[in-house]
């Protein structure tokens, strides 16, 4: 919730003798610079959740650039959900939800780190399991081949945040299961032992089953979103997996540029 409270002094404003030359100097655009600067403020709990920032007027004085640069990264600030800009009030520190994005293979460990929380992950099962036809359509094998598969439950300080269903090839990954992935997550084992070089993400939105609730912890009716991933290493799919989201706590995305007709240009 944002706290509209005056902010205590000295809370307000960009250092001058550390920020601004820093924000002044590098081979990024300015407007990313000022960015990063909030951002680690907020990562680093000098900005909690519900701070009011300093204005753009007073961020303009402060930093010595154009009013279109503040605006800008602030604005973009808002839209990747760092902020909340409200209208005669301020600009506060908004309540991050997770997120994970579709043109990327992340580790949810690194994700939920990078907002300033601790990863735990429990697993609820593990075992090797027969390939049958759809799985092993799923996964370009043999029927009858053997497949490993573990399902984890990630979490964000004590939040439930990932439900993971994975299935993986021993043939590309023959040592998966003696891991305890209690340290590691399995994204970050296999991206160190059979690196990736095609990717394959689907998302739909689902009401989860009965289980699926009870291991998230969330109402019945909350909706949420299945994210369904495929990767392959030199020809051979390597996992397929399920990663369930509660709604209200995650959130997926991408962002990429195009052409002038539309077409996809490199990620940014």
């Amino acid at each position: 919730m944002i706290n509209h409270a005056k902010e205590k002094k000295g809370r307000t404003s960009i250092n001058p003798k550390t920020s601004i030359s820093e924000i002044l100097r590098g081979p990024d655009p300015l407007y990313r610079r000022i960015k990063e600067q909030i951002i680690t403020r907020v990562r680093s709990g000098e900005w909690p959740v519900g701070h009011r920032i300093p204005s753009e007027n007073k961020l303009v004085e402060e930093l010595g650039v154009s009013r279109m640069t503040v605006n800008r990264a602030l604005r973009e600030l808002s839209q990747e959900g760092y902020l909340a800009r409200v209208q005669g009030v301020g600009t506060f520190v908004k309540e991050l939800p997770q997120q994970s994005s579709l043109l990327e293979l992340r580790n949810i460990a690194e994700e939920i780190k990078a907002q300033g929380h601790v990863h735990k992950a429990r697993i609820e099962h593990r075992a090797e399991v027969v390939a049958d036809h759809a799985l092993a359509e799923r996964m370009e094998i043999a029927l009858g081949d053997p497949v490993f598969h573990i399902v984890l439950v990630h979490h964000s300080d004590d939040l439930p945040v990932q439900l993971e269903d994975r299935y993986v090839n021993p043939a590309v990954a023959p040592d998966f299961m003696a891991q305890s992935f209690l340290e590691q997550t399995p994204t970050q084992y296999l991206l160190d032992t059979s690196p990736v070089d095609e990717l394959e993400h689907r998302v739909c939105a689902i009401m989860a089953s009965p289980r699926q609730l009870e291991l998230l912890d969330i109402a019945a009716h909350e909706p949420c979103l299945a994210l369904h991933r495929r990767s392959w290493s030199v020809g051979r799919v390597v996992t397929s997996a399920v990663l369930i989201y509660p709604a209200s706590r995650y959130e997926l995305h991408s962002r990429y540029a195009t052409t002038p007709t539309g077409r996809l240009g490199p990620p940014t």
